[in-house]
């Protein structure tokens, strides 16, 4: 690993493990573990890929046109079975919306995600202008990071655009509770202004061809999607349901991580309930209430996550990937996958494996 590099500024203390387990996620309880462990358990297994794949500095009047993530994936990361976009203003204003939607203002040190890698406009200026797609995808191909200069000489926006990719089965519990477009600014505080600082730098070395600054922004573009999720929900209102919000409710966070850290153990709701200090009924009401299903419910949902990614991955056995995720009968787990996937284990992973050799060839569906 890279030695510290001394241009950087100080980091604030409470970011330096921000993407691994991020502290005081959205509000703590005075116990030994923070609600938000939740959101810590999913990414810790996900294996988050990220990095930065774009700059600009475009005048006024300028129109750019982001296809679906399906038809950037082949250019940026042909493999990918999910993948997150991202634009992080740095300097002017821009306008971004998506298709048949009204317009949102982008400011200084605005992030702006699409979980789902909905197609996209971002624009300046009024008038239409738009930027020359092909000169753009030459540059996206070259992994060219210097700023591409366009646009008709008006106020200048610069900005940085990067991805993310994602198994979108063990991301699914986060992914779902995102709406297609999520917006914050991270100059709110000192630890945005941290990561805003070291992604300028970062983005000026790798244009300059500086050996590590691709594999530092690939890091730095991950603390920036956990670092946008975090004040995405902090800024969720108090009635908001699912599974974020539940995640950072005290009771449903905690009942969560404990489901997320021990997916195999045998868990009751008298267990669970008695682990996070709340009645039975209690806890289930409050649970089905973020989630719209029980803690039981949502755990055999997990699970068959887990199994799902455990086929496309590894070479074990269908028994054994059964037991891993908290099955005594293969049996009972054949059942179950075949209610949650509409085909059994084998036939999964046949049809996972072709669908990876062949374009064309259709995913299975949970």
């Amino acid at each position: 690993m890279p030695a510290r590099l001394n241009f950087l500024p100080v980091r604030p203390a409470r970011l330096e493990c921000f993407a691994q387990a991020p502290r005081d996620f959205a509000g703590r309880p005075q116990k030994d573990r923070t609600p938000m462990d939740a959101f810590s358990e999913v990414l810790s297994g996900v294996r988050l890929k990220g990095a930065m794949f774009f700059t600009a500095e475009f005048s006024a009047p300028w129109g750019l046109s982001t296809p679906h993530c399906r038809v950037l994936a082949p250019a940026l990361v042909p493999d990918a079975p999910h993948m997150l976009l991202y634009h992080f203003v740095m300097d002017g204003s821009a306008r971004v919306c998506l298709d048949g939607e009204r317009d949102v203002e982008l400011l200084p040190g605005d992030v702006v995600l699409f979980p789902h890698g909905d197609p996209h406009q971002l624009s300046g200026g009024s008038g239409s202008n738009p930027i020359d797609a092909a000169a753009l995808l030459r540059k996206v191909a070259k992994r060219d990071l210097s700023p591409m200069r366009a646009g008709g000489g008006g106020a200048t926006t610069k900005f940085v655009c990067g991805y993310l990719t994602c198994d979108p089965l063990l991301c699914g519990p986060i992914l779902e509770s995102l709406p297609p477009m999520l917006k914050v600014n991270i100059r709110t505080d000192r630890s945005g202004q941290w990561l805003e600082q070291s992604i300028l730098h970062l983005v000026e070395e790798a244009a300059s061809d500086r050996a590590g600054s691709d594999v530092m922004l690939t890091k730095l573009s991950e603390v920036l999607f956990v670092d946008t999720l975090r004040r995405h929900v902090s800024s969720l209102p108090d009635r908001t349901t699912g599974w974020l919000a539940g995640a950072r409710d005290p009771v449903v966070g905690r009942s969560l991580a404990l489901l997320h850290s021990r997916p195999n153990h045998s868990w009751t709701v008298a267990e669970l309930a008695s682990d996070v200090g709340l009645s039975r009924s209690a806890l289930v009401e409050r649970f089905t209430r973020y989630l719209s299903v029980p803690p039981i419910a949502y755990l055999t949902g997990w699970r068959l996550r887990l199994a799902a990614e455990a086929l496309t991955s590894t070479p074990k056995g269908v028994a054994d990937i059964a037991a891993d995720v908290g099955y005594e009968s293969e049996a009972a787990f054949n059942r179950a996958f075949r209610r949650a996937f509409q085909v059994p284990p084998a036939r999964y992973r046949r049809q996972s494996r072709d669908a990876r050799n062949s374009p064309r060839s259709p995913k299975p569906q949970a």
